[in-house]
């Protein structure tokens, strides 16, 4: 588990709470379920790697306390978050595309 969530203890599936998204985002870097990479820094710029090029981007935390992205030119998408946990550790995250339901886990490297 990432030092920076250790005294957070959420069950598996549990919605990341508004207040804990940036914590959850910049924890660390995040290794998704196809092997591309993504790192989310504080100040809302984060970078996709994908085979080893690297694609920046934007991201924030909308008004509905949702994550969501901003991809130039004009790609924007909206995800509710949920906490991945095995044996008690935060392990990662499970992204919700809000319009299309559509599903993605990632682990912190």
């Amino acid at each position: 588990m990432p030092r920076s969530l250790e005294s957070l203890s959420p069950a598996d599936g549990e919605r990341v709470a508004a207040k804990n998204l940036v914590a959850a985002l910049t924890a660390g870097r995040i290794v998704y379920d196809d092997g591309t990479g993504q790192v989310f820094d504080t100040d809302g710029v984060t970078t996709y790697v994908e085979r080893g090029h690297p694609t920046r981007g934007e991201w924030y935390v909308d008004s509905h306390g949702r994550f969501a992205s901003f991809w130039p030119p004009s790609y924007r998408a909206s995800y509710d978050l949920r906490w991945l946990v095995e044996g008690g550790s935060i392990v990662g995250l499970r992204f919700t595309h809000t319009e299309d339901g559509s599903e993605f886990s990632g682990r912190y490297a």
